[in-house]
Parts: C-alpha cells; sequence; structure tokens
C-alpha cells in the first residue's frame, strides 16, 4: 500500500515546488495548437547599482563630515597615522583620503555648522 503512493506523492512534490517558483513570476507562451503554457521565470541575479551608488554618497558624506568638524590638518594627521597601519588600516587611508568630492562637500557642511 506504501508503494503504491510514491508516485503520487513524487507528482505532488513536483506540482508544489513548481506553484513555488510560479509565485515568484513566470513566462506565459502560447504553444502551436493554441494551449497557453507558463513557465517559471528563470532566475537572474542582478547587481545592486542603486545599492551600491547610495553607499558610495553616503561615503562621501561621511568623509566630508568628518572633515569638516575636524579640519583639514587634523583630517590629514589622522589620515596619515591610519596609512602607517597595517594593510586594512592602509585601505583605510586610502578610501579616507581627501579627494575634490570630500573638500566640495566638507566646504558646503562647514558653512552650515559654522
Amino acid at each position: 500500500m506504501a508503494q503504491a503512493n510514491v508516485p503520487f506523492d513524487k507528482r505532488l512534490k513536483q506540482i508544489v515546488r513548481k506553484h513555488e517558483r510560479l509565485s515568484k513570476g513566470g513566462v506565459k507562451t502560447v504553444t502551436s495548437d493554441g494551449l497557453i503554457v507558463v513557465k517559471p521565470r528563470v532566475y537572474r541575479p542582478r547587481f545592486p547599482l542603486r545599492g551600491m551608488i547610495l553607499l558610495v554618497v553616503v561615503g562621501f558624506l561621511f568623509k566630508g563630515l568628518f572633515l569638516a568638524s575636524v579640519g583639514e590638518v587634523a583630517y590629514g594627521e589622522r589620515v596619515a597615522s591610519l596609512a602607517q597601519g597595517s594593510v586594512m588600516d592602509r585601505a583605510g587611508a586610502w578610501v579616507m583620503q581627501i579627494d575634490p568630492a570630500t573638500m566640495i562637500i566638507a566646504g558646503f557642511l562647514s558653512d552650515d555648522l559654522n
């Protein structure tokens, strides 16, 4: 009796799995005999471009705020001391170095802070 349910259970698992994939979206096509067939959409992960741009903008804003609040001389000293550390410290110093975008943002923020 248990043997009789094996094909049914296997088919039921296939149906449930297909239903779960179709719940995430599907592509409808019409076959040559007029039957409408829905196939699950293939998952293609996209590069999170919006998130990366937001991360870069927030990073520049952080650097600009830090530069405006501490001052250019103290900021340069801190970055220089960071550059003397380990590999991760040097990578952080490279990221935190003063660049034109940071100077522009610090200029706007220092006017607001004063």
